[in-house]
């Protein structure tokens, strides 16, 4: 019997090695054994089916739990490692204690530094904005929902004083993300109608088709700013719509999740392993809570 490594079962089937590691460990490749810390997988096992996927019981628990309020609860924890970590990546400097802060008591706290009035407001929409999306998760994704999620976050910011920055509106001026060029302001619609009438055709939605999603609006760009945070949202809300485990991207990932952004249309590999990561950090938090996954 001749065998192939994880890399070659990978490149074989378009997958990332981390998706191989993970059905080689469930037993979902018949055949599929260990040597040390080796896969060894036969030359002719088949790829796993991918069956229907029904909802996470977190969905009902974040919306219990939002109804109420329950501190100390997985609805208080995603939401301030959610909203502090997308807001990090973006340049807040706000602490997670602070952030919590916010979150638990509607005040500040006392500071011995000087702290931005926008990281304030964004992060208590941001709040807000994860509310919206436990409330409205399995409704079909539309730009009047995206746009709604713009609205919220950059509300009351520096930001919405300016004329050229519509909140809640697509893009007036042209803008670039690391260094590249995204769609010009007049062309978003039509290719933003596009994007989501290919996704949301989509029978089952896969993980990899939510994070092309994901690549594929950012590289539109379809805000003035907030793109970055509004599309995490959305990855999270399809996330619990489609019933994958949500994930957040932490600060330890940021690189790598640029780096899995900028080379997704050739290596996708690097996207995924990133995001599976973040994800196993949160199953990690739903064993703590005793949550089914």
């Amino acid at each position: 019997m001749e065998y192939l490594s994880v890399s070659a079962f990978a490149q074989q089937h378009g997958i990332s090695e981390r998706t191989v590691r993970n059905y080689c460990a469930i037993g979902k490749i018949e055949g599929a054994f260990l040597t040390g810390k080796t896969w060894n997988i036969p030359v002719d096992a088949a790829l796993p089916k991918r069956g229907r996927r029904n909802k996470l019981p977190l969905l009902n628990v974040l919306r219990e739990q939002k109804l109420v309020s329950l501190a100390g609860s997985i609805y208080h924890r995603t939401q301030i490692d959610l909203t502090y970590n997308s807001n990090h990546i973006e340049g807040s400097r706000l602490t997670h204690d602070q952030t919590r802060y916010i979150f638990e008591t509607n005040t500040i706290g006392i500071t011995t530094e000087s702290v931005n009035v926008d990281d304030i407001i964004e992060t208590s929409n941001h709040f807000r904005c994860i509310d919206i999306i436990i409330d409205h998760a399995e409704e079909r994704l539309t730009e009047a929902f995206i746009k709604e999620l713009h609205r919220v976050l950059k509300s009351g910011t520096s930001d919405s004083r300016h004329e050229w920055f519509a909140v809640g509106e697509y893009k007036c001026l042209p803008n670039e993300v690391g260094g590249n060029e995204t769609t010009p302001p007049e062309e978003v619609h039509r290719e933003m109608q596009a994007l989501l009438k290919e996704y949301n055709a989509k029978h089952e939605k896969t993980l990899e088709d939510i994070l092309d999603l994901h690549h594929r609006f950012e590289r539109i760009h379809p805000f003035q700013d907030g793109n970055g945070r509004v599309g995490r949202l959305i990855m999270f809300k399809e996330c619990l719509a489609c019933g994958h485990v949500p994930f957040i991207i932490t600060d330890d990932l940021k690189m790598f999740y640029y780096r899995g952004l900028q080379h997704w249309p050739h290596i996708k590999g690097y996207l995924m392993d990133t995001c599976l990561t973040a994800q196993d950090h949160y199953k990690e938090l739903l064993a703590y809570f005793k949550i089914r996954y």
